[in-house]
């Protein structure tokens, strides 16, 4: 049963969670720079994780001879539809989003607009009411995310259709990482939470290799330099094979609301990692609709 209160150990594996996931969109965008697209890199990078969490499975069995490497074939369904939705889906459309609309922007909307939905879909689910507070910081929230994508298109250096369509793209992402937050804490309470993300992380991975030979994206492996795959590396290592297990495991510990609520101070890392990497305008427009959102999210999430 998951405590209210949440130990110094777990919000230190919060903290070093927030600064990879943070750093990630920029190092996405350094790598999106030289021509390497979206779904080949997600690929790489989750075909690496894959390979990883297969070893540690691997050696965790070895070492624990009575740990269950195997799932109930209903399950193994709803691992699929995680897999699905938190990694291939996910991160095909976080990407392409990063690609035409920029880092800053991708983490506004991915961190500050999924603890908003996991909110609202708890409530639906848990069936709990929703106060005039919770629907005054909906309403301003969704204030927040039109000034991010209206002004931005306004604003933008380059094409703004481009940025518009980036925007309504990641638009997508916070409700699949809501759906993939809610359907996967049901699964840690049947399972090992390392079980269910290596599950997750290997099946994704699998679903995103039809992308990738339907765009021949896997002629790229033979041309990427040391620094790319070092970034594929960084992002296989610390934000999958540690990140999704520092996700679920500090989610197993404390109610979600919780742990969605650090996602809160990503969007500042990715900024400011942003500005300095990758020289990216950071718009009065973006600041005041991130602070709205913000806004916002505090008053559905604050009881």
């Amino acid at each position: 049963m998951a405590t209210k209160a949440i130990s110094p150990i777990n919000v230190a594996l919060m903290m070093f969670l927030i600064l990879v996931w943070g750093s990630s969109f920029v190092v996405v965008k350094l790598v999106l720079r030289d021509n390497i697209t979206p779904i080949a890199i997600a690929t790489f990078r989750f075909m690496v994780a894959g390979g990883l969490f297969g070893g540690a499975l691997a050696l965790i069995r070895f070492r624990r001879r009575k740990y269950k490497i195997l799932v109930e074939r209903k399950d193994l369904f709803r691992l699929l539809f995680l897999g699905l939705v938190g990694i291939t889906f996910f991160f095909i459309a976080q990407y392409s989003g990063i690609q035409m609309a920029g880092a800053s922007v991708a983490a506004i909307l991915v961190c500050l607009l999924s603890p908003i939905l996991i909110g609202f879909l708890s409530a639906r689910i848990f069936k709990e009411t929703l106060t005039k507070k919770n629907v005054l910081g909906i309403g301003i929230a969704a204030a927040g995310t039109f000034a991010v994508i209206a002004g931005g298109t306004l604003s933008v250096q380059g094409n703004p259709m481009s940025f518009a369509v980036g925007s309504l793209i990641l638009l997508s992402t916070p409700l699949m990482w809501a759906t993939y937050t809610l359907a996967g804490k049901k699964m840690i309470e049947k399972y090992d939470p390392f079980l269910v993300v290596a599950y997750v992380n290997i099946l994704g991975a699998i679903c995103l290799i039809p992308f990738s030979v339907a765009e021949n994206s896997f002629s790229q492996v033979f041309t990427l330099s040391l620094n790319e795959w070092s970034a594929i590396l960084y992002l296989a290592l610390t934000c999958s094979l540690l990140g999704y297990f520092i996700w679920f495991h500090v989610m197993s510990q404390v109610k979600t609301a919780v742990a969605s609520s650090f996602l809160f101070a990503e969007p500042l890392i990715t900024v400011v990692f942003a500005a300095v990497f990758v020289q990216e305008q950071i718009t009065l427009f973006t600041i005041v609709g991130g602070l709205l959102i913000f806004g916002g999210v505090f008053l559905v999430t604050n009881r």
